[in-house]
């Protein structure tokens, strides 16, 4: 086997992982396609004879992409140039892919620490503290080895992830109070709208709350939704709380609904077959339908 033989045939074996890096690291699939098609460019021009470990030399490479990569965003932002890391040695063997991880099948959906709705967290993370946090907290990957990826010491990688988990997890309890009451706000409006009590749903909504395109106040909406929604379920859209309307086991619509102190101010309607196929949708119980 010739070494562009044997470099091709590591790649394919561990790209869905590498896919799975990225996509954790950048939070895009087009992107982390992007990341993962220039890693092979690069291992393609780099002398693999003392690579060791290529799950762990490869996973090295996407990470340092997604790293310049993240860094290139984050100049776009704030119109300043950081430094770029060098590109990857030959020679770093110590990182191998966390077993278990990685499935290609749970690409829609982050592990929990690194949910959806916790995106837009992670996006105002620095890029260092981010790979940081993502490679050791999702990934596994000792802090010996971000390191040398970031071009920092263990120790002060250690405290890039610590930074960003405490981050992260004050998003989380923040988000997570934020859906909790938006969920109950949302299943409430359903069920008000299902049994047509349009005093509930007056209730609800705040005074000019708007809805799908030429509904304003909160009259005009109670009357439009009431004894509607028979067919719509509660579900979590994106991470967000809202509801959808289901026919013969697949999604017609779906309802968001902005909500501030308190009340509905804005119901969305979104019928576009092309859209909803990529919304991350999971249906959840209802009031009536919880223990």
């Amino acid at each position: 086997m010739t070494e562009q033989d044997w470099l091709t045939a590591r790649f394919a074996e561990y790209q869905k992982h590498l896919q799975a890096v990225a996509y954790r690291m950048l939070g895009s699939r087009s992107e982390a396609e992007d990341a993962v098609q220039e890693a092979w460019a690069r291992v393609g021009r780099a002398e693999t004879g003392h690579v060791e470990n290529p799950g762990g030399w490869l996973t090295t490479v996407v990470a340092r992409v997604c790293l310049n990569m993240l860094e290139a965003r984050r100049s776009r932002r704030e119109e300043a140039v950081g430094a770029l890391p060098p590109e990857p040695g030959t020679a770093h063997t110590g990182v191998a892919p966390a077993p278990g991880r990685g499935d290609p099948e749970d690409e829609a959906l982050l592990t929990d620490s690194v949910g959806v709705a916790l995106m837009v967290v992670l996006d105002t993370l620095a890029p260092a503290e981010r790979l940081a946090f993502v490679l050791h907290d999702v990934f596994a990957v000792p802090f010996e080895e971000i390191g040398r990826i970031i071009d920092r010491s263990p120790a002060a990688a250690r405290q890039l992830a610590s930074r960003a988990r405490r981050r992260v997890r004050g998003a989380a309890e923040a988000s997570g109070a934020a859906r909790s009451a938006k969920r109950e706000i949302v299943s409430a409006f359903l069920a008000a709208a299902r049994d047509g009590d349009f005093n509930a749903l007056l209730d609800l909504l705040d005074p000019d709350a708007v809805a799908v395109g030429d509904l304003h106040g909160a009259e005009a909406v109670a009357a439009f939704f009431t004894g509607r929604a028979q067919a719509a379920r509660l579900a979590l859209v994106d991470g967000e709380p809202a509801a959808v309307w289901t026919r013969l086991g697949a999604i017609r619509a779906v309802i968001a609904f902005t909500v501030h102190d308190g009340r509905i101010t804005r119901i969305a309607v979104d019928t576009d077959p092309a859209r909803l196929l990529a919304l991350d949708v999971i249906l959840l119980p209802s009031h009536s339908q919880e223990p």
